[in-house]
């Protein structure tokens, strides 16, 4: 499972639907969930148990990887697509610790992160923050309207965290990409975060099959070769494609953290 939304056609749901923005939300310890998102995401669980530790390492990716974009990549704009409800150590909020004047645009189509996207909005005086309603299948009316806060002249972050999982076709998802990365210039960057049933995942296979059945919206898990299409052309940083718990993760005790079945990379456009 992932903590974005960036499908297209897939109804809204309610109470009595669980839904991935809300599941995630349980599954970090939030409270914005209802009782059949905890039935669902604890049934998950019970079928695939480190779902909880790929949560919560993607969110720690998350961190390092901003740090790293507005500190030693001198990067001071974003574009995070695929936004999610809001937790702690938000874009926003990571980058303009390092960079006080960094400028991020927010991307959902959920309806349910636009009623939360006042959380989203603040910023320090000297940056800027911003929510665009829109949907990852049209990255160029998401360029667009991002031009309102980012000037895409200068390099920009684009971040596809757990976003690509819920475009089920791998060409159009390469598509997306491809088209993003067109529209900034040299020396931007590209931040994915994907599932897979690799890097001992296998038992994924099941309780995505069950959350495709019980859940909105449907899910895909990619494999190495298919994540490493939406590199093409781009330089990836070390360590490369690696689980998104060990990407630049220092060790705790002269140990790394624990592989989680999930791909993490961050590379830039030359």
């Amino acid at each position: 499972m992932s903590e974005n939304r960036p499908s297209e056609g897939q109804p809204i749901s309610g109470p009595d639907v669980a839904h991935n923005a809300r599941v995630w939300n349980h599954w970090l310890g939030g409270k914005d969930n209802y009782p059949i998102d905890r039935k669902v995401g604890d049934h998950v669980t019970s079928m695939f148990p480190s779902i909880g530790e790929v949560a919560r390492a993607d969110r720690e990716f998350l961190g390092r990887a901003v740090r790293f974009l507005a500190g030693e990549a001198r990067m001071d704009q974003f574009l995070d697509i695929g936004t999610g409800l809001p937790t702690a150590d938000n874009t926003h909020e990571v980058a303009q610790r390092v960079n006080p004047a960094a400028r991020i645009v927010y991307v959902d189509n959920d309806p349910l992160v636009l009623a939360h996207a006042r959380a989203l909005l603040t910023s320090t005086p000297e940056g800027a923050t911003d929510y665009i309603h829109a949907d990852a299948h049209h990255p160029d009316a998401i360029v667009a309207d991002a031009k309102a806060t980012l000037d895409f002249d200068r390099p920009v972050a684009v971040m596809l965290l757990g976003s690509l999982n819920f475009i089920l076709d791998t060409d159009t998802a390469v598509d997306i990409v491809g088209r993003l990365m067109a529209a900034v210039p040299s020396g931007s960057h590209l931040v994915i975060t994907h599932p897979t049933t690799e890097l001992g995942g296998e038992g994924n296979v099941e309780a995505m099959r069950f959350w495709n059945e019980n859940a909105t919206p449907p899910i895909t898990a990619r494999s190495l070769a298919e994540f490493t299409r939406f590199f093409a052309g781009l330089d990836l940083l070390d360590p490369g494609i690696v689980s998104c718990a060990r990407w630049r993760a220092a060790p705790v005790d002269g140990e790394l953290p624990p592989i989680v079945p999930q791909f993490g990379a961050v590379a830039r456009k030359p």
